[in-house]
């Protein structure tokens, strides 16, 4: 497998002999971008993964996730954490950060939108393996832990545990 690496018109490194002007992703990554008004309009972009051939996991763990409560119209915190086992795709990280940036001004509950970022991630993806943890700070004294799954753990990987320990101040 050829392993090294050349620039597409837009200085996106890409695998040798896989990439073409005509093929070139129009990525957010390099480019001024505004957060997204919603997650329905964000754009996330997927890049080639250089080891397809490879098993291994990949996690995102961003701790300052927002949205709102449809019903009261109070913001709501916590921490989203994703692995995945990629197979052909990787998720380019800048198109990540800003989704889920779009949700701080969205209604919709907890549940709703750590399965909808799992959902629409999969969809894009097509993973060997995909989980989401949501853990949300509580309000009215209770804080709410939401997780997805799509597919089996793969056998041989290593898989952490994801670190957001039960409601403790989150410490």
């Amino acid at each position: 497998m050829d392993t090294s690496f050349r620039r597409n018109q837009r200085g996106f490194s890409t695998p040798s002999g896989r990439s073409s002007r005509k093929e070139a992703p129009a990525l957010q990554l390099g480019r001024p971008s505004a957060i997204p008004n919603s997650p329905e309009e964000a754009v996330l972009d997927r890049v080639a993964n250089p080891h397809a051939d490879t098993t291994y996991v990949a996690r995102f763990t961003f701790p300052e996730f927002t949205s709102i409560c449809p019903v009261t119209g109070q913001p709501d915190f916590g921490i989203m954490v994703v692995d995945y086992a990629p197979r052909r795709w990787l998720i380019e990280s800048k198109s990540l950060k800003l989704y889920l940036n779009s949700f701080r001004n969205h209604g919709a509950f907890h549940e709703e939108c750590t399965v909808a970022i799992g959902k629409r991630l999969h969809k894009l993806l097509a993973p060997r393996w995909l989980r989401i943890g949501g853990y949300f700070y509580p309000r009215g004294g209770m804080p709410i832990d939401v997780f997805w799954q799509a597919g089996k753990p793969p056998a041989g990987a290593w898989i952490p545990d994801q670190g957001v320990g039960l409601y403790r101040a989150r410490s």
